[in-house]
């Protein structure tokens, strides 16, 4: 109990100095956590995805289309339970900022493959029965302000032209992870369209959503789909969801293995700040260690007193920075929800914002700890007068 008196009591001596340093710390720490969960977002979707779901593209790459008529040949592949398909559109409502993902998809099957999109039967019904039908997700509706009934136009990119849908539902995320600012409309009725203006890209898709039985039968049913099509004028790929979504983040890995050396970074800048810090302060206190010594402390004591100071300012910057990540994090999910489908902060990257801080106390004490503890007395009576 003394001695953590004395530690509290030597804190705030010079009170600016140690207010700083604080701060300082929860600052890195609070980088830290946000670098760290925005990582993890990154591969969030990957994470999430299903077990039970494979995806068939173009082996050359998802850019190329193939063929309507492989659905039904996927179909009775031993192993499959159900398949979709899809098209990636790629358009834009009234301004080209105003750019979110959007999908012409085949409706039933695919609404089966994907329970997760939670929508009401009736909306569910609508939207099925109407070909220029779209449904949207609860956070894409929030930010342009849609209600069902709406009638929005799209402006097209990869498919020219101004497309208009009747939005005949809404989803919300059956889990919080789930992406709820997507668009999906009939893939019928894009290909209606491109038979009239574009004949040549008619009965085409970007890819296939296969559902499987069980999970130990993607590898085997996968082999089966693309051996189907093997040596034909659109060769297959077909992976597990997981493997696909990765094939997309392995395109900015780079950027994401950048930002998590900055994050580290910002911890090891601080630790030498806070070490420079302490050092000061052991400089400053040589002639008390001193005179602690002629009074019968130990040099394993006054090491103590200086280790426990460090570690207790780092901490104290730890248990800031932490607790300034949950505003900072939901700011961040209410400012740049166009961005995140959520932004959480996982318990794991609070436990590492509390090492990082411990890591930051232990490091820059370690050679004022030294210093005090080696100290001889007469050196340290010098300085006195």
């Amino acid at each position: 109990m003394f001695f953590l008196k004395y530690i509290l009591r030597n804190l705030f001596r010079h009170k600016l100095r140690s207010v700083l340093t604080i701060v300082g710390v929860a600052v890195a720490v609070l980088a830290f956590g946000l670098l760290r969960t925005l990582v993890g977002l990154w591969y969030a979707g990957a994470e999430h995805a299903s077990d039970t779901r494979l995806v068939t593209r173009n082996s050359i790459s998802l850019v190329f289309p193939l063929p309507i008529s492989y659905l039904d040949r996927i179909r009775g592949v031993p192993g499959v339970t159900s398949v979709s398909y899809g098209n990636w559109f790629g358009a834009y409502y009234k301004d080209q900022k105003n750019f979110f993902a959007n999908y012409a998809i085949e409706p039933r099957g695919y609404l089966e493959l994907y329970p997760e999109l939670m929508l009401s039967p009736k909306e569910k019904n609508d939207f099925f029965l109407d070909r220029k039908g779209c449904i949207v997700g609860e956070r894409l509706a929030k930010t342009y302000g849609w209600k069902v009934g709406d009638l929005i136009t799209l402006k097209g990119t990869i498919f020219p032209g101004q497309w208009e849908f009747v939005l005949r539902g809404i989803y919300h995320g059956k889990e919080k992870a789930t992406e709820e600012r997507i668009l999906l409309f009939h893939w019928s009725y894009l290909n209606e369209a491109l038979r009239q203006t574009v004949p040549r890209r008619a009965d085409q898709v970007g890819y296939f959503v296969v559902g499987v039985k069980k999970p130990e039968l993607a590898p085997e049913v996968s082999m089966a789909i693309d051996s189907l099509f093997k040596n034909s004028l659109a060769e297959t790929l077909t992976e597990t969801e997981k493997a696909f979504h990765m094939s997309f983040v392995s395109m900015t890995e780079a950027i994401m293995v950048a930002i998590q050396i900055v994050s580290y970074m910002v911890i090891a800048i601080i630790m030498v700040v806070a070490a420079n810090t302490m050092a000061m302060t052991a400089r400053e206190r040589i002639s008390e260690y001193a005179t602690l010594k002629t009074l019968g402390f130990k040099g394993g004591h006054l090491g103590g007193l200086i280790f426990g100071e460090s570690v207790l300012i780092s901490l104290s910057g730890g248990v800031v920075g932490v607790a300034a990540t949950f505003p900072a994090a939901h700011w961040i999910e209410v400012e740049l929800a166009q961005f995140f489908p959520y932004f959480s902060v996982s318990t794991e990257t609070i436990l590492l914002e509390l090492l990082a801080a411990l890591s930051v106390g232990v490091v820059s004490g370690i050679f004022p700890t030294w210093r005090g503890a080696t100290i001889r007395i007469a050196d340290g009576l010098k300085r006195i007068g």
